[in-house]
């Protein structure tokens, strides 16, 4: 989604608040919180390297310089960090330090009260959905990538460990963000968003519109017409793991043409999660935890 920075990036961002402590383990691979801004400015080498490099984001002349995925967004959002500690890269002192690996970008609800709200609001009347319940906690997700020879089972297990984790320490009640398809042609993966539209749309009391002047249809083929297993399969991992985890899809889609992507919105309600996924990393977050 396209962001018109309120401030340099670079500039705007403050170091995270230290939490020291591990979210998950498996093997030589930790789940966590980054813990200073030079863990961050990792995170975002490692979004510009799979956002810009390997997919088909466009850069601007101060991302291509700095060569990081950076918003102002960044200076108070929680990055959530895969390490693996068997693969050790040397930092410009010379010292070896374990290799950031996945991240994801974690945003409160009170901290962004704080600081004008979500980034989702830009593509998607969230603020609707928020109003209509006081009594619950939302994070936002967002800025999910994982280096591609990491990218199996083990990682996102460890990713989603490190959320649930997260999830119970905030007393979080509901998780939203978007999620990306490769393609600015909604045409070209309408299998896709007709397959969302008709098996994933949220129920009316879940439901949120993209905002008017991006809105795209996403029932662009009815339901009969709609090769399901087809469009499951060429749905990308992440979104296929949402699905599974028990996600709702919003009403309408929106082309990101920064990003070379066309969005989706993700809802789910801690309360409608797929119980099986819940138990699987226990109701303490303890499968995992080191």
């Amino acid at each position: 989604m396209p962001f018109a920075p309120l401030a340099r990036p670079d500039r705007a961002i403050r170091t995270p608040v230290k939490t020291p402590e591990t979210l998950g383990r498996i093997g030589t691979l930790e789940v966590r919180l980054a813990r200073n801004f030079k863990e961050v400015k990792k995170a975002q080498r490692l979004r510009y390297q799979v956002f810009y490099e390997e997919m088909s984001a466009i850069a601007d002349a101060h991302t291509l310089a700095t060569r990081r995925d950076a918003d102002p967004f960044d200076a108070y959002c929680d990055h959530l960090l895969v390490v693996d500690h068997a693969s050790l890269k040397r930092n410009k002192l010379g010292r070896l330090k374990p290799e950031i690996v996945g991240t994801y970008r974690i945003l409160r609800q009170d901290v962004a009260d704080l600081h004008g709200g979500f980034y989702t609001a830009g593509e998607y009347d969230i603020q609707k959905l928020i109003d209509a319940n006081p009594g619950k906690r939302f994070m936002e997700l967002g800025r999910s990538c994982v280096l591609k020879p990491y990218r199996t089972k083990k990682i996102v297990e460890l990713l989603w460990h490190g959320i649930w984790s997260y999830v119970l320490r905030y007393k979080v009640d509901v998780m939203l963000g978007c999620a990306s398809i490769e393609g600015t042609n909604p045409d070209a993966v309408a299998g896709q968003l007709s397959f969302l539209h008709h098996n994933a749309r949220a129920p009316e009391e879940w439901r949120v519109r993209a905002v008017e002047d991006r809105y795209v249809e996403m029932n662009r083929l009815p339901k009969d017409a709609v090769n399901s297993k087809e469009a499951l399969r060429s749905l990308p991992p992440l979104v296929k793991g949402y699905l599974r985890l028990g996600a709702f899809i919003g009403d309408g889609a929106v082309v990101d043409h920064q990003f070379g992507t066309t969005d989706v919105l993700i809802i789910m309600p801690v309360s409608e999660l797929n119980t099986r996924y819940v138990n699987y990393y226990g109701a303490d977050a303890g499968r995992y935890a080191s």
